[in-house]
Formats: structure tokens, sequence, C-alpha cells
């Protein structure tokens, strides 16, 4: 059997302390030695398939061709079915959970061109104790398309369209005009990258040094400041908070050298509403006061 594929990228909620994701390795390793994996992450929050599905979509563009794994709220205790999904013309498969973590990634690649239930047992690793789908069925499924076996031999074929879709919120027009969006991600360092691209802002700001506001949460503890687009955080003042395009080309929040989402007081899957400001507060220079406390 020919070999297929030579590299296998893998993404999970399992984290590094115990042994798992290394007995993933070690089962590509004894089973298609060849292949080489690209750890993505292991350190997405546990069950958290939003967050799971997001960063493997970020990261779909520039991985290599080959088999994707990608193990968030994979356990039998989901209750969804396990699949594989084939993309580009047959230059990948993505494996995985039912589950709606494939599909933003899945839909990135250009969409679904097969996709087969994970139901072989053949293909499976035999387990003595409660199924471990990662190493059971996801790293042995990956390891033997590497190989060479055809998608169509793992299991029945299912309809796409029938597949779980991913949960990626919209943006939406505000009341009294601007945009009202979520935060998708934050990252390592604080800054919030919004559900919102350069082109959903429409004429509320059109270039680097337009400003505008932003209303981080609702209600009574909502945090009001005035942003301005740049380039880059560095950019900013003390204090200020900069509008920026951010490495997956999505609109974020940051600040220089500090955390917007402690400075706004955001978390993934807040609310942000981004409005024009009063003609009056619309020249340039920094407005926004700095707010100095103990850490």
């Amino acid at each position: 059997m020919a070999r297929r594929f030579e590299t296998v990228s893998f993404l999970s909620d399992l984290g590094t302390a115990d042994e798992t994701a290394g007995v993933v390795h070690a089962v590509l390793r004894d089973m298609a030695p060849h292949a080489r994996v690209v750890d993505l992450t292991h350190g997405i929050a546990p069950y958290d398939v939003r967050a799971g599905s997001l960063a493997l979509a970020r990261a779909i563009g520039y991985v290599p061709p080959g088999v994707i794994i990608a193990a968030v709220d994979a356990g039998p205790a989901s209750g969804r079915p396990h699949v594989a999904i084939e993309v580009a013309g047959g230059e990948g498969v993505l494996v995985g959970p039912d589950n709606g973590v494939l599909a933003p990634a899945v839909a990135m690649a250009g969409g679904a061109e097969r996709a087969v239930l994970l139901t072989d047992p053949q293909f499976h690793l035999p387990t003595a104790g409660g199924l471990l789908p990662v190493r059971d069925v996801y790293a042995p499924v990956a390891a033997h398309l590497c190989n060479g076996t055809d998608l169509a031999d793992l299991g029945p074929e299912v309809d796409a369209n029938q597949l779980m879709p991913g949960v990626v919120p919209l943006p939406r027009d505000a009341d009294g005009g601007g945009v009202l969006a979520e935060v998708l991600w934050v990252d390592r360092v604080g800054d919030c990258q919004l559900n919102v691209g350069p082109d959903d802002l429409g004429g509320l700001a059109t270039r680097e040094g337009d400003r505008l506001q932003v209303t981080a949460g609702s209600g009574d503890t909502a945090v009001v400041r005035v942003a301005e687009w740049v380039a880059h955080a560095g950019m900013l003042g003390p204090g200020a908070v900069g509008l920026v395009v951010d490495p997956a080309g999505m609109l974020a929040l940051a600040l220089h050298h500090r955390s917007a989402a402690e400075e706004l007081q955001l978390t993934a899957g807040d609310q942000v509403t981004l409005a024009p400001l009063a003609e009056g507060d619309r020249g340039q220079g920094i407005t926004s006061p700095v707010n100095l406390r103990p850490r």
C-alpha cells in the first residue's frame, strides 16, 4: 500500500499534564513511522468546542497536506459520533468528533468532499477498558490514512450536510448605528479578537487613525472607551485602546504592553458594541483615561 500522507497535525483539549497526548504520538509513531506529528495546541480548555473550532480555523491555512486530528470534548459522554472528512481535493482529512469542532476549518478549506463515520473496529485499537477516542480511534485512523487506506474503507459514508455545524457568531447592526460584535478569543497577551473584519465596519472606520466608541459588555457593568484604528499596538499611547487587524485578518482590541481583556473586563463570548463617536469627539488624540490600580 502506497503512503498517502506525511504529516499529522494534532489539536486537543488534553493538556500536557498526563500521558495522553504523548501516547497519541506513540501510536502514530508505531503505526505510521514515516509520518511527522505537528502539535498545534493541547491548551484548549476542556470541553470548549467553540475555542477548539476557532483555533483550528485559524491554523488550517498553514498546516501541510495530511491528516488533522481535532480532539475536543471527544469522550463517550458527549454522545457524538466520530468522523473523518476529506477536503481540498483529497489533500487533507480532518478526524474528530461530530460536535462542530471541525466545521469552521472544513468550510475554510473549501467544504467537505467526502465524510465517513469511524465505526469499523478493524481500524481501531483494542482497549481493555473504556474507550478513549483520541487514542483508540483517531490516532489509528490517522495512521491508516497516512499509510494509504482510502477514506471509504474506514466506515460508512455520511452526508456532510448532516454533520453538526460550527458555532461562529456573526456581527449584527447595533441599535442606533454601529456594529454589535462578540469576542471570539482572548490571546495570551490579552488582545481580544472580535467576530468583525475590516469590511464589516462599513463607514464606521475606513482607515488607520479613525476613532470610534467601544462599549464592552452591556448594562450597568459596561465599560465605555474610545478606540483608535492603528497598524499595531505599539503606536498607542499609555492606556489608550486600539483597534488592530490581527494575524487572522480579524479586528482585535489591544493596548500597548497591557491586557485589553483586563482593561475592558472582557472574556470570550462577551458583547462589544462599536459605534461612531459624537461629531465633536472625532479629532485625533488620546482622550481615554488611564486607571492606575494595584495588581
